[in-house]
């Protein structure tokens, strides 16, 4: 089993993805979705916290990225970040969705100089506006930014062509694609739920009236 199906398989034992194809959930843009993912989950399992801190590791370090510093984006991937950073022995910064409005009104917080180069860490990305918006922040400041590794992509086509425009490689742990195989092999869905889950990464805007679920 490759890495990929093994994330994707601890994703589903811990409970950090849940797939509901039939009673699905719904996302802050209105989104409905058959699958919701928290990985803030893991960070309270030990034993799986450590297993996917070091998949991080093995993944930059088979993808040769060259990092001089960390990135996390607050909030819920600076825990990762910073578990990253302290096993490479890396520098840590990490960047808000926006700048604060008192003290020095930072927007990056933690030591970051011109020229350098920033390894953005991801938990989970969905349209990849968050990550995109860190990207630019970063590179604004001077930044080199080619890379962002994340813990899951639901690979909806907004983000993979956000970051291809923006020129910056988004690697995964795993993705929406293993993780419906997965689920299948292991049990966690009916088979005919395998194309209805597809159908919902193909197009999630129109998934939930397609489905009978919006009028």
């Amino acid at each position: 089993m490759g890495t990929e199906s093994k994330v994707a398989e601890l994703l589903l034992k811990a409970g950090a993805i849940v797939l509901r194809p039939q009673q699905p959930f719904k996302f802050a843009s209105g989104i409905l979705s058959p699958i919701y993912c928290d990985n803030r989950l893991l960070l309270s399992k030990p034993a799986e916290r450590k297993i996917i801190r070091d998949f991080y590791v093995k993944k930059i370090k088979k993808e040769v990225i060259e990092a001089d510093v960390i990135a996390g984006i607050a909030t819920a991937s600076i825990p990762w970040a910073a578990l990253v950073a302290e096993k490479l022995k890396k520098p840590m910064i990490y960047i808000r969705k926006e700048a604060k409005d008192h003290g020095r009104e930072n927007l990056i917080e933690g030591g970051l100089e011109p020229g350098q180069k920033v390894l953005v860490i991801e938990d989970l990305v969905s349209t990849g506006g968050t990550s995109l918006a860190s990207v630019a922040a970063a590179r604004k400041e001077g930044a080199v930014v080619e890379n962002c590794v994340a813990i899951f992509s639901y690979e909806m086509e907004a983000a993979v062509k956000g970051f291809i425009f923006a020129k910056c490689n988004l690697l995964t742990l795993s993705n929406f694609s293993v993780l419906v195989e997965v689920a299948a092999e292991k049990d966690y869905i009916k088979p005919e739920d395998i194309e209805v889950l597809k159908g919902w990464s193909k197009n999630p805007a129109q998934w939930g009236k397609k489905m009978g679920f919006e009028q």
